[in-house]
């Protein structure tokens, strides 16, 4: 099971990381503490923290990566390495949020 929590720990560093490249120090503290959520024992918690990835891989990886690949075509520079690093970063995000559903999963098991 602490592979699971270090998998999102990792996903939610990520993020947050993306958010301190431009200097939106909130939200790169709020991400950086959210798995710290996984303490309280709730079942709401792993799925709030699932939805989250969910929806940070499709709104802040995807859109972020399609802007980066299609600003690197309009420069006529590479783009492929690009696509498939943040294609990487994607998966590995809704890996996370796949992890999320074992923890509930494996919770429920034990109560």
């Amino acid at each position: 099971m602490w592979w699971r929590i270090l998998t999102i720990f990792l996903a939610f560093a990520l993020l947050g990381a993306h958010f301190l490249r431009y200097g939106q120090t909130l939200l790169c503290a709020l991400f950086v503490v959210a798995p710290i959520l996984l303490i309280f024992r709730h079942r709401f918690v792993a799925h709030f923290l699932q939805m989250v990835l969910l929806l940070s891989a499709v709104f802040v990886w995807g859109l972020s990566g399609y802007d980066y690949v299609q600003i690197r075509i309009a420069m006529d520079a590479p783009w492929l390495r690009l696509s498939l690093i943040m294609s990487a970063v994607t998966m590995f995000t809704i890996g996370a949020s796949i992890c999320c559903h074992g923890i509930q999963k494996r919770r429920a098991q034990q109560n």
